[in-house]
């Protein structure tokens, strides 16, 4: 797959790229909605003889258009969203960077200089995309906007358990920590990822050594507590359990949580390494120990929960 990076104004035309079959979104999450409106860009590729492409946006409009001081966390942050569509086998990703000067192209202007001067001949977008200031342009504008130019798949809205999928209710289940809930919306599990760091090296002298992972504040992570979760680490999947938090039995200040994963049945030095830890089912909530042993007695416990919880959904 080719990437992309547009900045506006852009100076592309229609010699720049083959005939291309588009799918519109921000895409936050790459859940099976927007997967549903991919697939239908790489299907029309196909049938009319295209190239497939996917457009999103960096960053988000509320980081341009919203509080300055706001930290934006995402599903999937630009990097893990380039993966993701990577694995769906598009041709081209289109990045464009969302500015002020972007986020004012009245619709049309928008049309003209993103979809038909890069010589799109067929967009698929949901039912709910919007373009333009102020988002004014519509599935239902969108026809009179491309002048003949390309055709138009508007996808419908796909459910699971009568509720929409979309990325606002990944991110609640995230929020809340229900992190079993989102598979189905996503079609995999919720994953961060980042290098494993130095940490005070506490879970090695309780018999339980850790990976420190140092994920970054562009991920929305779930709320503190004891996760049962896997780890990808020197290519090749693994179970263990995850503590995120402060560690209040040993600290009274720590400014931002830690997430340091017991990795079952290995003992190897990996600090440097990218890791993904893969969020599989919520444990218990953080609290505070009024002793070593009792922290030590309580770790056992949670990895027999997490042992128990594979034991009976992943083998």
């Amino acid at each position: 797959m080719e990437v992309i990076k547009i900045v506006h104004p852009h100076n592309h035309t229609k010699d720049s790229w083959p005939p291309l079959s588009m799918a519109l979104g921000f895409f936050d999450g790459v859940h099976l909605g927007h997967q549903k409106v991919m697939q239908n860009a790489k299907e029309k590729a196909a049938e009319l003889g295209l190239k497939s492409a996917v457009m999103t946006f960096d960053p988000h409009p509320s980081a341009v258009l919203g509080d300055p001081q706001e930290q934006i966390r995402y599903i999937t942050p630009i990097n893990e969203k380039i993966k993701i569509v990577a694995q769906l086998g598009i041709d081209y990703l289109f990045i464009v960077h969302f500015s002020k000067a972007f986020a004012n192209l009245d619709p049309e202007a928008f049309i003209d200089q993103y979809i038909i001067d890069l010589n799109v001949s067929h967009v698929s977008a949901g039912f709910d995309y919007t373009y333009g200031k102020f988002g004014k342009g519509t599935m239902d504008t969108i026809k009179t906007h491309a002048k003949g130019y390309f055709s138009t798949t508007t996808i419908p809205q796909l459910k699971r358990d009568n509720a929409k999928i979309s990325s606002s209710l990944i991110r609640s289940y995230l929020k809340e920590g229900s992190v079993e809930k989102i598979p189905p919306l996503l079609g995999r599990y919720y994953t961060v990822s980042g290098p494993v760091v130095q940490g005070d090296q506490r879970g090695r002298q309780l018999g339980f050594p850790t990976a420190n992972v140092a994920v970054s504040e562009d991920f929305i992570t779930p709320p503190t507590g004891v996760y049962a979760v896997r780890i990808f680490v020197q290519g090749k999947w693994r179970k263990g359990v995850c503590n995120l938090g402060y560690k209040p039995t040993f600290h009274d200040d720590l400014k931002t949580p830690s997430i340091e994963v017991h990795i079952f049945d290995f003992d190897q030095d990996i600090y440097g390494e990218e890791v993904e830890v893969e969020w599989h089912q919520h444990i218990r909530d953080e609290r505070k120990f009024n002793g070593i042993e009792a922290l030590i007695e309580q770790i056992a416990k949670d990895k027999q929960a997490t042992l128990d919880y594979f034991a009976k959904n992943n083998g």
